[in-house]
């Protein structure tokens, strides 16, 4: 059901719109949980290694992909908020038209340069068939990723968090057992492990998109909508570009990282992966919720309602820290137990490498989880040049911290406390561009 985001308090509207997105992303991650879970229960420490160092170079391909979601999910929020629906339709067949040209690119450069990336983040030997082996197949589902963040960046911009939530509920639960199924009957390892990824992201690509089509079709307009629109391409990539940078430098700058870890052996390469996956719940998990805040403002900046968008801060911050705080202490205190889901007769190295980084990044979600809301705020209202300045500060922090701080006497613990100090600054950037913002003379809403 499509809902209106300018009416309504801003507080009940906030939960009862991202709640649903929050439930989506937690099955999201379920797919890359279960990859790490599989590999490294029924298969074995190096698959885990294996799965971890991939998934990394996956991120930059899902950084094009979810660069396309926000893009599109802002410049569609901000037509329906306007009620201007035939432009609504014309920004959706456009953002899915130049989202297929850029995805067939990328898979290009990925069946020919995934090898090359590999040796280049410095992949250990006995690692190196496996990841090669997991990106090849992975590569392949690419149209799977691309559509199904168009379609869900869609559904949100009309307010409807609900229905894929229910479809990704129920492939990424598929997943796990698919997971299971190819991996211990079917013996087929690593591969077993990305082919039922493939084969669960293909069905919930089909089903978002079915039923956007028909949600779609069901809104009226006064004449039949343009196919393609440069002008909205412009608007389309002013925010997806931004978004798309943002994320591919993180990745990079993530895989800069990947091969500063790879130096110290599969041990810790096998332990960060496990932690790592558990730290991207949560921080994906603030992302996603602050995605439901850039279609917040966004719907409200269509409808010339600046000052609810000040509201949508407030409210955000509350959901996000009513989230953050239980995830730190579970982690802090439980990450040992947390940890041994995805290590079978772990090595000690691996289980202290894993637990470090839990315990030395958890205290700071409190943190980003402020970053992200004001990033939402920003992307929603197309301030992307501030956006970037404050991600790229993060960015770059991190990855010159990591690298330095590794040639320490803290050795692999040097890393992980990279990532507060890139956290906190980039956090007080967001902030302050936040308060810069065109609400800010905007009187307090009743």
């Amino acid at each position: 059901m499509n809902q209106d985001l300018t009416v309504g308090n801003p507080d009940r509207v906030l939960r009862r719109f991202c709640l649903p997105l929050f439930g989506s992303i937690i099955f999201q991650q379920l797919y890359n949980i279960a990859d790490s879970f599989v590999a490294g229960k029924f298969i074995g420490e190096t698959a885990l290694a294996s799965v971890g160092n991939s998934y990394e170079v996956t991120l930059i391909f899902i950084a094009f992909a979810f660069g396309c979601n926000i893009g599109c999910s802002v410049i569609v929020s901000n037509f329906f908020g306007a009620k201007e629906y035939g432009k609504m339709k014309t920004a959706v067949s456009t953002a899915c038209i130049s989202s297929a040209v850029l995805c067939a690119v990328l898979m290009a450069a990925g069946i020919f340069g995934c090898d090359a990336l590999l040796r280049l983040i410095r992949t250990p030997a006995e690692a190196f068939a496996d990841s090669k082996l997991y990106l090849d197949i992975y590569i392949w589902s690419l149209p799977f990723v691309f559509f199904y963040n168009i379609s869900t960046g869609i559904f949100s911009a009309l307010g409807d968090s609900k229905t894929p939530f229910i479809f990704l509920a129920a492939s990424s639960t598929a997943n796990i057992g698919v997971d299971i199924l190819f991996v211990t009957a079917f013996d087929m390892g690593v591969a077993g492990v990305a082919w039922a990824t493939f084969l669960c992201q293909g069905v919930s690509c089909m089903l978002a998109l079915s039923a956007v089509m028909i949600r779609l079709k069901g809104i009226k307009t006064a004449e039949k909508a343009e196919i393609f629109s440069k002008k909205i391409l412009r608007k389309f990539a002013l925010i997806a570009v931004p978004s798309i940078m943002q994320q591919s430098f993180i990745s990079v700058g993530n895989i800069i990282i990947q091969g500063v870890i790879n130096g110290f052996g599969t041990g810790v390469m096998a332990g960060y992966s496990a932690a790592v996956k558990l730290n991207n719940l949560v921080i994906t998990s603030f992302t996603t919720l602050g995605n439901g805040i850039s279609n917040f403002t966004a719907q409200n900046i269509g409808a010339s309602k600046l000052s609810r968008v000040k509201d949508g801060f407030k409210a955000g911050l509350k959901l996000v820290w009513t989230l953050g705080l239980p995830l730190f202490l579970l982690y802090f205190f439980a990450g040992r137990y947390l940890l041994l889901l995805f290590l079978e007769s772990p090595t000690e190295e691996a289980l202290g490498a894993g637990l470090a980084f839990l315990r030395i990044i958890s205290p700071f979600y409190l943190v980003i989880s402020v970053k992200l809301v004001a990033d939402g705020v920003l992307r929603g209202a197309g301030m992307m040049r501030m956006f970037m300045a404050s991600t790229f500060t993060d960015l770059i922090l991190r990855v010159v911290l990591a690298v330095m701080l590794s040639r320490t006497a803290l050795g692999s613990t040097g890393i992980w406390c990279a990532w507060p100090g890139g956290w906190a600054v980039a956090t007080v950037l967001s902030v302050l561009f936040y308060r810069s913002g065109p609400w800010k003379t905007a009187p307090q809403s009743e």
